[in-house]
């Protein structure tokens, strides 16, 4: 089965980006040519968009590929298929790595035990309610990338997929 998705490197060091393109390439399996552009966002990096199609799990093989280069930011989205629900890979250097599963209309999906043990957690008065819900939502993670999902001007549009 199936399914496609999008890399979004937010930032990356130029001398990273050829190395971002290998790793990309060895996990689909074919030459990888990606379209860099200025990052307005931390003067001296680049940015890029991919998409990409693939079995079920490649979005999985594509943050585990990159996540090991401390200063890369980058997003990896796949969407959902008739055999697996979509997921969502955020991955900065300071917050390290977020995954989470999404539904059909992209809401994050949160397992029972998750927030069962986040409850617990805030019970305990080890951390705050609120802080844990934030944690499982990837909000520190969207806080992070928000001022470099924004390209600027003459930045590629990405059309979304109709869901059927």
């Amino acid at each position: 089965m199936t399914t496609r998705g999008v890399l979004y490197v937010h930032s990356a060091p130029r001398a990273l980006c050829p190395h971002v393109e290998w790793a990309v390439a060895g996990v689909l399996g074919t030459r990888v040519s990606l379209d860099w552009i200025r990052q307005p966002a931390a003067p001296g990096t680049w940015r890029s968009e991919f998409s990409w199609q693939g079995e079920a799990g490649t979005a999985s093989k594509l943050a585990s590929a990159l996540r090991g280069w401390h200063l890369l930011r980058f997003e990896v989205t796949a969407e959902p298929s008739a055999a697996a629900e979509g997921e969502r890979y955020s991955c900065t250097p300071d917050l390290g790595i977020f995954h989470a599963v999404t539904g059909i209309h992209g809401d994050i999906l949160i397992p029972e035990d998750r927030l069962r043990a986040a409850l617990v957690r805030s019970q305990s008065g080890e951390s705050d309610l609120e802080a844990e819900l934030a944690k499982l939502l990837g909000q520190p993670w969207d806080d992070e990338l928000e001022p470099f999902r924004y390209a600027g001007e003459g930045a590629p549009v990405r059309w979304l997929h109709q869901v059927v």
